[in-house]
């Protein structure tokens, strides 16, 4: 593969210097584990820059820093990006799309340390900037499918995964009815348009969320470009009494707020109340410039200014929200969500917006969200044989996915490592039921989805809380079973870090969902495939 048996090794970590300090232990585990098996089969791996005292970790941690560490990398190098942490992908795409030796994405499988989160990301990114790689993950790098996969591309460049559930649309038998409705969608957003507020893009780092101007229009849907300043001013014009108000209504619905008094580590009252006057003007922003769905950033724009905003995000994205009055005095919206996509991922807005026009057409729940595809393990409690997927993620999962609703729900304040001015989180556990899950990603210069089937199940406290632990306990929780898609399918042809969700009232319903959701994107250019099959393990 190589003109020697050296492969070299970088590893992309946060912006933030409290995640890096922190998560570096886990990831220099997870190097010495991959060292050792790259040396088992006769290869040694290098570190392309080093561990850096002064801020007691070794990851790349900012794209100036990651442009400097690939300009002086041999080019032709074969090359492995580890990781076991969330990363920001710009941090080292720049240095990949010019590198000319064979690349390799390496995840660590754990929930703990979501380095298969990130990697998700990364590969979605280097997918739409059209960089050639290979991936692979691992528990503990000893598995056979590890261990083939390396071995491969340490041989040939190349680690190749087999997809036999993927299915073209075309060849799918897809119902009259579904064609129908998407045919009636498509038309009017033709015509009439939709409008996606973007408060500030390009979160954390995401390019693979980024969404081409010249590709958006093809779909009828237009980027209003606003900035997370007005967001801010205009939370800060929202009165305490109005603020009073939505926390009431939280009250009143059983949300349970878990309030303690020290500001940098607990929950308190003052943290959720600018959540609430943060939620008022995303609602009147919205309204005022007529958009349809919205993306917050927050991450890298208000984390210095305001507690998170995920609170707000699964507010806005719930059916039953707080009434919000605009400046003619009419309520914005009644009864309806106000599609929102977390960290401003504009594929998820895409198919939030087309999910919530084909389920209000099919008479279908319209709530629905992204989730990170975080992790994924077997029952430990035997309820199920089946494989669990974790879909987990900060904010923007509806009350509507709970069990119980609001009053199943609770407020938990966020991490401090990411959330240094707190911030309530709306946590709750997903309801049993049929989903459809989805993914709009770029690939070639044009728009293709992924879709599939799948249900939610229902663990044991004890195990649910068992995932919470592995995972990050403050955030909503999924207990996932992808039809027809394994662990090793799913990571070999998903292109992001983030999955959308949304429920149906039955599985023949959320079959039709489906297929009307895949018809709807055919008709606005999209390439689709189906992954898997329906609840019956019939194809579709």
């Amino acid at each position: 593969m190589a003109r020697s048996k050296t492969v070299l090794l970088v590893a992309s970590g946060d912006l933030r210097q409290s995640a890096n300090e922190v998560c570096w232990p886990a990831q220099k585990e997870m190097e010495a584990k991959l060292t050792a098996v790259v040396a088992s089969l006769g290869y040694t791996l290098k570190r392309a820059h080093p561990y850096n005292a002064k801020v007691k970790h070794g990851f790349i941690a900012s794209q100036k820093e990651g442009l400097a560490i690939f300009a002086k990398l041999d080019p032709e190098a074969p090359l492995i990006v580890a990781e076991s942490v969330w990363q920001y992908s710009h941090h080292v795409l720049a240095g990949l799309m010019s590198h000319r030796g064979p690349i390799l994405t390496v995840a660590n499988w754990s929930g703990t340390w979501p380095g298969l989160v990130g990697m998700l990301n990364l590969n979605g990114s280097l997918t739409k900037a059209g960089v050639k790689y290979s991936t692979l993950w691992s528990e503990n790098f000893d598995d056979t499918y590890f261990l083939t996969g390396l071995g491969s591309w340490l041989k040939t460049g190349v680690a190749k995964h087999k997809t036999a559930h993927v299915k073209a649309f075309a060849k799918a038998a897809v119902p009259a009815q579904a064609k129908k409705v998407a045919k009636v969608i498509a038309q009017d957003l033709r015509v009439n348009k939709s409008i996606m507020g973007i408060f500030d893009e390009g979160c954390m780092g995401m390019y693979n969320a980024i969404i081409p101007d010249e590709l958006l229009y093809q779909t009828g849907v237009c980027k209003e470009r606003l900035s997370q300043s007005a967001l801010y001013y205009a939370a800060t014009q929202v009165t305490d009494a109005e603020a009073e108000e939505v926390y009431k209504w939280y009250v009143q619905q059983g949300l349970k707020f878990h309030f303690g008094t020290d500001e940098a580590t607990e929950l308190t009252k003052a943290q959720v109340l600018l959540q609430c006057k943060t939620y008022v003007a995303a609602c009147r922003i919205a309204d005022e410039f007529g958009c349809e769905t919205i993306g917050i950033q927050y991450q890298q724009g208000l984390k210095d200014l305001l507690p998170a905003s995920d609170l707000v995000e699964g507010t806005l994205n719930s059916s039953k929200r707080p009434p919000v009055k605009n400046a003619q005095g009419k309520v914005i919206r009644a009864g309806q969500p106000i599609v929102h996509f977390n960290e401003v991922d504009e594929c998820a807005g895409l198919d939030g917006l087309f999910t919530n026009r084909v389920h209000a057409a099919l008479g279908q729940p319209v709530a629905n969200t992204l989730h990170d595809l975080r992790w994924g393990d077997w029952d430990k409690s035997g309820t199920t044989k089946e494989y669990v997927w974790v879909f987990l993620i900060s904010g923007s999962a509806p009350a509507d996915h709970h069990i119980d609703g609001w009053a199943g729900s609770d407020s938990l304040r966020q991490p401090p490592m990411y959330f240094r001015l707190g911030g309530g989180s709306l946590r709750g556990v997903a309801k049993p039921g049929e989903i459809v899950w989805s993914r709009v990603y770029v690939q070639g210069g044009k728009l293709k989805m992924d879709i599939g089937r799948a249900k939610v199940v229902s663990l044991p406290q004890a195990e649910t809380e068992r995932r919470w632990q592995e995972t990050t306990p403050a955030w909503p929780i999924m207990h996932a079973v992808t039809y027809g898609v394994t662990r090793d399918q799913m990571m070999a042809k998903h292109q992001a870090n983030h999955i959308q969700v949304a429920y149906a009232h039955s599985a023949q319903e959320a079959d039709l969902a489906a297929y009307a959701k895949a018809a709807l994107a055919v008709e606005l250019g999209l390439a689709v495939s189906f992954c898997g099959t329906k609840a019956d393990g019939k194809a579709f």
